[in-house]
């Protein structure tokens, strides 16, 4: 680049956006990178307070910040994400689909340490829907040393440093313990809110039962549930320490791995979590969710959806930010809750 006073710029072309703010009317890019100043354009130029101008001159080993950010591009964006347009130096990536949207934080801090560089993105593991903005990405001066790109993609390293998965589970079979709602003693509350909870996730419930307590009956059915390949086993209530709440017992005896019976989350402390050995999930859910706006299970389902496991690392990280403030009007997802790092 080299600056040039406004007054001498015809013939030059421009090497970046030049955006006009007119207040309460517009702003938008009133020039474009690569165009040729005219002698018609010097008076609306001045207007928009451009006294000066940089114009394009290439030089070996620097970028301009449009090139720049396509090269940052490529290191986050995977094939379930759409770009827009490069403008003003900045392209956002935008979700082609309904999914789970993570992010390697690692890689991304890594990344966001080089200087003159940025990319700002959701918080990971976030349920997403298509159209969606996910990140957005640029450098900060309009023209970069391109030995700064080079440093960055080798600390990205292989693949997209964000990933968008969509949804893959489809069926469920739930399980609603508790001798009192099989009796008919009181109304069954927790399957209308799991069928709605799962129905955001194209999860539907296709198979269904009251075992009571009967910890062998509770086991009997998740284990023909799973038989009947159902993606996904919910056991609901029954979770507690009390010796009438045998779900937990029950769902150890199908034999599956038990990646932890205990979140650090609340609500949603007494939370099972496990998986059969051909990775279906099965899990036991605490009688918060029934009715709390937003519990582990919220935290958990969009992986879950996804097809992504769970490992007990992960669970047990969950306690930072774990706290549900119970706010007189919930407005999750857009709150702290489940939020850490």
């Amino acid at each position: 680049m080299k600056l040039i006073d406004t007054r001498s710029a015809v013939g030059h072309v421009l090497c970046h956006d030049m955006t006009q703010i007119i207040p309460g009317v517009y702003k938008g890019a009133r020039f474009r990178k690569g165009h040729i100043v005219t002698e018609e354009d010097i008076p609306v130029l001045l207007s928009m307070g451009k006294e000066h101008l940089y114009v394009w001159e290439k030089a070996p080993g620097m970028l301009h910040e449009d090139e720049a950010a396509e090269r940052l591009r490529a290191l986050c964006q995977n094939e379930h994400m759409r770009a827009t347009e490069v403008k003003e130096g900045k392209i956002e990536l935008l979700a082609g689909c309904d999914g789970l949207f993570q992010v390697d934080v690692d890689r991304l801090n890594a990344l966001n340490g080089v200087d003159e560089l940025m990319i700002a993105t959701r918080h990971t593991n976030t349920a997403v829907q298509k159209g969606d903005k996910l990140a957005g990405m640029r450098v900060i001066p309009l023209v970069i040393q391109e030995e700064r790109l080079r440093e960055a993609e080798s600390l990205a390293g292989e693949g997209p440093i964000l990933s968008l998965t969509p949804w893959k589970l489809r069926t469920c079979g739930l399980i609603t313990t508790g001798g009192e709602v099989a009796q008919g003693l009181v109304q069954d509350a927790f399957t209308p809110v799991i069928e709605e909870k799962l129905s955001a996730y194209g999860i539907t419930v296709t198979e269904r039962c009251l075992p009571g307590d009967d910890r062998g009956a509770i086991t009997a059915a998740a284990l023909d549930y799973h038989a009947r390949g159902v993606d996904l086993v919910l056991c609901t209530g029954g979770m507690s320490v009390d010796p009438d709440d045998r779900t937990p017992g029950a769902i150890r005896d199908t034999g599956a791995e038990i990646v932890s019976y205990g979140a650090p989350v609340l609500p949603g402390a007494m939370l099972l979590l496990g998986y059969f050995a051909d990775g279906v999930p099965i899990l036991g859910l605490p009688g918060c969710v029934m009715y709390s706006r937003a519990t582990v299970f919220d935290l958990l389902l969009p992986r879950i959806a996804a097809g992504v496991r769970i490992t007990r690392p992960e669970l047990k990280a969950l306690g930072h930010g774990g706290l549900c403030l119970g706010c007189p009007e919930c407005h999750y997802p857009i709150c702290p809750f489940g939020k850490g790092d």
